[in-house]
């Protein structure tokens, strides 16, 4: 599985390559792209794509949004099941898998 190569991969905004960083969308896009799958760059325009599901009904290759600064659509990551989820998460970290309920 792609998201496994890029785990502790540097955080940086704007960063949409393993060899230069990921932010949170550029990783999300990154990884999908590596399966042939289009996707928008950008937090707000991922959101936009596909159906909106009830959180019980995720399931692993979901993409899972999150409010992290007061706004909408902060935050994106990949989710892979058992409550988990792979993303690149702040200025300072790596590409993590981390628990949802974090």
């Amino acid at each position: 599985m792609q998201t496994l190569l890029t785990l502790g991969v540097d955080y940086r905004y704007g960063g949409k390559s393993p060899e230069s960083g990921f932010d949170c969308s550029g990783f999300v896009q990154w990884v999908f792209a590596q399966r042939g799958m289009a996707l928008p760059r950008e937090v707000r325009q991922q959101y936009q794509v596909g159906d909106d599901i009830d959180s019980d009904d995720v399931r692993p290759g979901d993409l899972v949004f999150f409010n992290t600064r007061r706004m909408p659509f902060s935050h994106v990551g990949i989710y892979l099941g058992g409550n988990r989820f792979v993303h690149a998460p702040a200025r300072g970290r790596e590409v993590e898998v981390a628990d949802l309920g974090n």
